[in-house]
């Protein structure tokens, strides 16, 4: 994929991202009468803080950056926004009913950002790097948020979202919930691995014929 193509599929995803969180903030601080209040409350969102990792990475690789492009950090956006994107339309669409403006958010960082973003992985990054290990490597990310959420609510009385939710579900539904999508996250990552692996071996010239 020539340099070109790379930074103009980069600044898609950029520009997805940021008008998505840009308008998200906008709706928040209108309806929290404040920019500083908006901000507390989005920053325990983990779409939130996912899609903004997601923005200024690929921002600084629509802008030339080679070093973003490494494959471990490319994979460990693409697996995260996978979650992203997943849990929203598993556990999350049906009880959420955004309207307006917020129609337009939700698809920009539910939707929009999260298919980009693995099909930036999938399609541009370099193949064959991954090693068995990266899976536990990207999960670090989602396990300090989780604790930060938890500490968040625990605090402040408001939890992100319901099922981590112990005053809903309790401790025990939370674990649950917890151990569930960590062990997706992490079968998904072992199978990201494989395929990296796969897909560098076709990538790779064939050796000199014997």
């Amino acid at each position: 994929m020539s340099e070109r193509r790379w930074r103009l599929w980069a600044a898609v995803i950029a520009l997805c991202g940021w008008s998505g969180l840009i308008l998200e903030i906008i709706l928040v601080t209108l309806r929290l009468h404040g920019l500083t209040p908006a901000l507390w409350r989005l920053s325990i969102y983990f779409t939130i803080l996912s899609n903004l990792t997601t923005a200024i990475v690929f921002t600084g690789i629509a802008r030339g950056s080679v070093k973003l492009r490494h494959p471990l950090l490319l994979a460990g956006l693409a697996l995260t926004m996978a979650l992203v994107g997943a849990v929203f339309e598993l556990m999350l669409r049906r009880v959420v009913h955004p309207t307006g403006w917020r129609l337009v958010t939700n698809a920009l960082l539910h939707d929009a950002v999260p298919l980009l973003t693995v099909a930036a992985w999938l399609f541009l990054a370099e193949k064959g790097r991954l090693r068995a290990r990266d899976p536990w490597l990207i999960a670090i990310f989602p396990v300090v948020y989780l604790g930060y959420a938890l500490l968040r609510g625990a605090t402040g009385g408001f939890y992100p979202y319901p099922f981590i939710d112990p005053g809903r579900i309790g401790w025990a539904g939370v674990s649950a919930y917890v151990v569930t999508i960590s062990a997706l996250f992490l079968l998904f990552g072992h199978l990201m691995v494989l395929l990296d692996r796969r897909l560098g071996r076709r990538a790779s010239p064939p050796g000199p014929a014997a």
